[in-house]
């Protein structure tokens, strides 16, 4: 059953951006073709963030390029379009064919981050299905989780049937090849599940028992993997409106607080000429008048200068910008920032003094950050500046050393310009510890710690002229811990969050930490308890997870943080870090 037109365009008149839920987008797959088996993939926040993530936009192409099979998108509704369905009676719908969620085979959520875990039930609210998969019988949709969240699948569980743990293109096919033999055999929701157990990558918490290990699916050839070459265009202005390249998966530095760099290890390139093709046909396919370049550190990618300047060719060839996103300090050549559209830069030291630097494993020197002056002789007047407040063994010093660096790159700007005006962003998060890191057990200092760290910083930047300051909020970082770190006590947690009102969390005019304190405590938790240090002896609620890296090695690194020691790129030499045991790393073979 899709739903009508005239009720939809009755209810498009009274919200802010119908455009958000009317599909019809340029490349829009064919939804009329031969099929057997529907999916929607669900993004839980607003249709400009969700059409910006690119791992949506791979496997929705993967899916509809699949003889038989079709993908369809949704959205989390704004409260003013929640509000008009429910006045109407409209259950939330896909975009494409404004068919009820309820209706398809397959229900996909991607959850990039904890924030977003309330959505999930609001968006299963809106549909009409039960939030939890003990409540679901054979009439509701299988339904599925992935993205980075999976490392620590144990809050959200019991909500979904199946948590896709690691790269999703080879576990999707996997998926909804065999639930789509399930549907032409007729057999239950139960028998696919058991033939689905044991598949890398595929993590079944109804048929899971204690102490067996999941192993996190590896997409082991990327250099001719499935990419979007067609991706749809959005109907309004989102987030990241661009054509988009991915260089490579992995990361080489092993930043100690970094979930990213350690979760998609082995590192797997693609290579420059395979990039240049994808971005000629990105770009005829879809008129983008931006390019940008993706990757965990995409100065580090092992061609970038000879891209860069394939690409740089090809954006005048095309009247196309290229954009260089936040670059490592190690990796800058001044000669990038010429080839890239001269607006700011963005660099993330993430701590003020190299004795920190070191702990974290950042790798980069003060020599490299001044290195940014090199910009200033492109024609850059503008630089954003990332760090992190709360990192073990911090102090003031530290803290102070981030003003030291402004100081300095402001007098290097008047040295090679001959004037003042230089613009510095300085944009502060708060340390979190992450799973799957060295620093997965450390705490995380209190509320009271951020406020007066945050308050500190900012008095010592006002001093500097031409400094911008800005921060993550306390609250929302204390509950974000509290969720990443989380065990399987906690979807009560987020079910009485919901319950009193908590969605949008990651939306600062939404989020409400007093509501979620209080579903805290009537599920009988402390959420500071969730940030306390863990004892390295003690059983993590994730470690049944097989990311590869070997936690001897992540309590390695997290010995060499308290020793100041750094640990060199994986791009030098092999660190023996466990993950090559899941697939080729382009660097070390």
């Amino acid at each position: 059953m899709e739903i009508s037109d005239y009720k939809l365009n009755k209810i498009f008149l009274k919200v802010q951006k119908p455009a958000r839920y009317s599909g019809g987008e340029y490349n829009t797959p064919d939804m009329n073709k031969p099929c057997s088996y529907r999916l929607c993939f669900c993004f839980p926040d607003i249709y400009e963030i969700g059409m910006s993530n690119l791992g949506l936009q791979i496997l929705y192409d993967i899916v509809n390029k699949k003889e038989g099979f079709i993908a369809e998108r949704c959205f989390a509704p704004w409260h003013d379009m929640a509000q008009e369905m429910k006045k109407e009676g409209i259950p939330l719908f896909s975009l494409e064919t404004k068919r009820p969620l309820k209706e398809f085979d397959a229900i996909g959520f991607s959850l990039q981050f904890e924030l977003l875990y309330s959505n999930v039930l609001y968006m299963l609210d809106l549909a009409g299905i039960p939030f939890l998969s003990k409540d679901r019988d054979e009439s509701y949709p299988l339904l599925i989780a992935g993205g980075p969240c999976a490392v620590n699948p144990e809050p959200f569980k019991d909500f979904f049937d199946i948590v896709a743990i690691g790269e999703g293109e080879k576990v999707i096919e996997d998926i909804i090849e065999r639930a789509a033999e399930a549907k032409r055999q007729g057999l239950s929701k139960n028998e696919l599940l058991k033939s689905l157990k044991g598949v890398d990558g595929i993590y079944i918490p109804s048929l899971h028992k204690k102490g067996e290990r999941v192993k996190k699916a590896v997409l082991k050839d990327f250099e001719s993997s499935p990419y979007p070459e067609k991706p749809l265009v959005p109907n309004i202005g989102v987030v990241h409106d661009r054509a988009v390249l991915e260089l490579y998966r992995g990361c080489a530095s092993g930043c100690r607080f970094c979930q990213a760099g350690f979760y998609y290890r082995p590192i797997r390139e693609k290579s420059a000429k395979r990039l240049r093709q994808t971005a000629e046909e990105i770009i005829k396919n879809t008129g983008f008048e931006e390019l940008s370049l993706c990757s965990l550190s995409t100065g580090d990618y092992s061609e970038i200068k000879d891209l860069i300047y394939s690409l740089n060719a090809l954006s005048k060839d095309k009247s196309v910008r290229l954009s260089l996103p936040s670059l490592r300090l190690s990796g800058f050549e001044g000669e990038y920032a010429e080839l890239s559209r001269k607006s700011s830069l963005t660099f993330a030291p993430e701590a003020g003094t190299q004795r920190l630097r070191n702990v974290i494993n950042k790798n980069i020197t003060e020599e490299d950050i001044l290195n940014i002056s090199k910009a200033f002789e492109a024609g850059y007047d503008s630089i954003k500046l990332y760090f992190m407040l709360g990192l073990p063994t911090e102090t003031e010093e530290d803290l102070k050393g981030i003003a030291e660096i402004c100081y300095k790159l402001k007098d290097f700007y008047f040295k090679v310009k001959g004037k003042r005006g230089l613009n510095i962003s300085v944009s502060c998060s708060v340390f979190i510890p992450k799973p799957c890191t060295p620093f997965q057990w450390e705490r995380q200092i209190t509320i009271d710690e951020m406020l007066e760290k945050q308050r500190f910083l900012q008095q010592e930047l006002r001093k500097i002229k031409g400094v911008s300051f800005s921060w993550h909020g306390a609250e929302a970082s204390k509950l974000e811990a509290a969720l990443a770190r989380g065990d399987e006590m906690l979807s009560d947690v987020i079910i009485k969050a919901y319950e009193l009102g908590c969605s949008f969390d990651s939306w600062t005019e939404c989020f409400d930490f007093e509501k979620w304190q209080q579903a805290f405590r009537e599920s009988g938790l402390d959420m500071e308890e969730y940030s306390k240090a863990i004892d390295t002896e003690k059983t993590l609620p994730w470690d049944f997870i097989d990311t590869g890296v070997d936690k001897k090695y992540l309590l390695k690194e997290r010995e060499r943080a308290y020793l100041e020691e750094v640990t060199p790129s994986c791009r030098n030499s092999c660190r023996a870090c466990g993950a090559m045991k899941l697939g080729r790393c382009t660097i070390c073979s």
